[in-house]
């Protein structure tokens, strides 16, 4: 029985690699699952240059088919995109008689920030619709998603992952046909306030609330499986090529101190929306052991949580675990 169990295994692989494996999409999740009972791994990092300070943000995702139509992910990342306390100069003020004048200095940039623990990202996925065919298929499936990450983020866009705690919700539509599939991805993010420290020019320590801007997301992912064109073995290397568009709409942000909003104008925490473009390319080793590229470019304006170009690496595996009978 094991010995069937493994030739079932590989004929898996031989297929997930021919049929799927160019919507394996490094940036955005398909519609596709995991298999029922398979645990997957996945290690990532994200860096660019902030002048003369490297930022990265590093970290480990769990992934477990729950049923076959039912995935749920668990990620947990740390980075040195953040200070502990919110900046010195998010909140200044003057007075000009009777009035009290609040105005924002210069955001600084490029200053060392230690390398943190940024929390826990929970994520699921549920197939709800599959029309498959020859060598081709569509899929529809909902997501989502829960953070507590809670760090001293201090511009308007919320970003689950890395940045916001809260919470969002989308769809996802996923078309494959021979060597080539695409991928669409709209959802909102709702974002939860981060309760912090702000320090006065004077080292007068304030007790800060920032709530950032709720979102639209909106995504387009394309890939096409480059080689091989035919299989003959399920230890061929796989080389797919891909070109992703990761978009956001966002609302404003506001802040808060001793129970009052303060205003103050800065594009960092204005609403905004922006286009980027990643264009990468992934090998799958044996049909299973997975390493992804990227690099991502402005395509339409340009976000203020991170400055360009910014490298994506991540390698990933599942692991089979077949029940004796």
């Amino acid at each position: 029985m094991m010995r069937k169990l493994i030739i079932i295994s590989i004929c898996f692989f031989i297929t997930s690699s021919s049929l799927q494996a160019q919507e394996l999409f490094p940036l955005c999740e398909p519609a596709s699952n995991i298999p029922k009972g398979v645990l997957g791994l996945r290690a990532i990092s994200n860096t660019y240059k902030e002048y003369d300070v490297w930022r990265n943000m590093s970290g480990v995702r769990v992934m477990y088919g729950l049923t076959s139509r039912l995935s749920i992910f668990a990620s947990f990342t740390g980075s040195n995109h953040h200070g502990i306390d919110l900046p010195t100069n998010l909140v200044n003020h003057t007075h000009l008689g009777n009035q009290t004048l609040y105005f924002v200095s210069p955001f600084q940039r490029g200053i060392p920030y230690p390398y943190l623990f940024n929390g826990t990202d929970l994520y699921a996925k549920f197939r709800v619709l599959s029309f498959d065919g020859i060598k081709t298929h569509l899929r529809v499936a909902l997501y989502g998603e829960w953070s507590n990450v809670s760090v001293a983020h201090d511009e308007a866009e919320p970003n689950l992952m890395d940045d916001t705690k809260g919470y969002g919700s989308g769809l996802i539509v996923t078309y494959l046909k021979n060597h080539f599939a695409i991928s669409l991805t709209s959802g909102f993010i709702i974002p939860g306030a981060y309760l912090g420290t702000s320090f006065s020019p004077y080292g007068q320590a304030i007790p800060t609330t920032l709530e950032y801007g709720k979102a639209f997301t909106y995504n387009l992912s394309m890939g096409y499986l480059l080689y091989p064109k035919h299989y003959s073995s399920y230890k061929q290397v796989n080389v797919n090529l891909y070109t992703e568009f990761t978009g956001k709409t966002y609302g404003s942000a506001a802040v808060y101190q001793l129970g009052a909003e303060i205003p103050i104008q800065t594009p960092l925490l204005q609403a905004g929306n922006y286009v980027d473009v990643h264009p990468g390319i992934q090998f799958i080793f044996n049909s299973n052991l997975r390493l992804d590229l990227s690099v991502g470019l402005p395509f339409i304006q340009q976000s203020y949580t991170h400055f360009y170009p910014f490298t994506y690496i991540a390698v990933q595996r599942y692991f089979y675990n077949p029940k004796k009978q």
